[in-house]
């Protein structure tokens, strides 16, 4: 019997999370199978109550259930605690532990893989939901100058900003509070790149930005990404490094063994 493991959201149809770890499978000679489940929006916990009775040892958790994730697990990784949002359960007895290794995904693809530190950077964070607490902290720990949290209801963003105060320079507000300021990386983590939205940005953001970046992927720049394209973004990516990254911080936590992720990453842009 070949280990189980999936990745649950909804929507699903379009994640690469399969095809990547069948890949970190193959390469580190692992026996697994990793599939896709499409839990209903109130189904989430009986999905993966259902998923755990036929032996499944592990999932990853996408848009919109990473607050339901973080509510389920039995035991907490200090990430995920301090995030209070999770990506990952590995389940083992009785327990379910959670984990959130999307901020460790993405600062690393954003350093390592397109070569930009974040240390003394000015840093705009869009969005206020489970994504955008998963990041937080690793982007503080990589002591940005100046953290900005922006959200369609600043009320979250303001939340957001007093949870993690004392973690470093933080402030927050709607899109609109930083027109005419200055920032060196942009990073969507709306859910808006998933219904091809763009959220009502002030067209003076990007002006002097190095990265734009979006933590959702597609075969074509996300409606986000060409709007800062156009108006002044220096360099865009999407979420695809942060995905394979964020995998293989999960792979290691279920597996023990930690895959090269670059030759998956040329893989999947092939």
């Amino acid at each position: 019997m070949l280990d189980s493991y999936a990745v649950i959201g909804n929507p699903i149809a379009h994640s690469k999370s399969p095809q990547i770890h069948t890949a970190f499978a193959q390469q580190t000679h692992q026996a697994l199978q990793y599939g896709a489940i499409l839990a209903p929006l109130d189904g989430f916990r009986n999905a993966v109550e259902s998923f755990r009775q036929q032996g499944g040892k592990g999932l990853n958790v996408t848009v919109p259930f990473k607050l339901e994730a973080y509510q389920l697990a039995t035991r907490l990784t200090e990430r995920a605690s301090i995030a209070q949002a999770v990506n990952t359960l590995k389940f083992e007895n009785d327990e379910i532990l959670g984990d959130n290794t999307d901020g460790a995904g993405l600062v690393r693809d954003i350093e390592c893989n397109l070569g930009i530190p974040i240390a003394d950077k000015r840093v705009l964070l869009m969005g206020a939901g489970g994504a955008a607490q998963g990041v937080i902290l690793p982007l503080l720990q990589r002591h940005p100058s100046l953290l900005a949290i922006a959200n369609r209801t600043p009320q979250k963003a303001q939340a957001l900003q007093q949870q993690f105060i004392t973690y470093g320079n933080i402030v927050s507000g709607d899109f609109m509070r930083f027109s005419g300021e200055n920032f060196d990386l942009i990073i969507n983590a709306t859910s808006a790149s998933l219904h091809d939205a763009l959220p009502e940005l002030p067209i003076d953001l990007f002006a002097h930005t190095t990265l734009a970046y979006d933590m959702m992927y597609s075969h074509e720049p996300t409606r986000f990404l060409q709007f800062a394209q156009k108006n002044g973004a220096h360099q865009i990516a999407d979420g695809l490094g942060m995905l394979v990254e964020q995998a293989a911080e999960s792979f290691f936590l279920w597996r023990g063994v930690r895959p090269q992720t670059k030759p998956v990453i040329a893989m999947l842009k092939s």
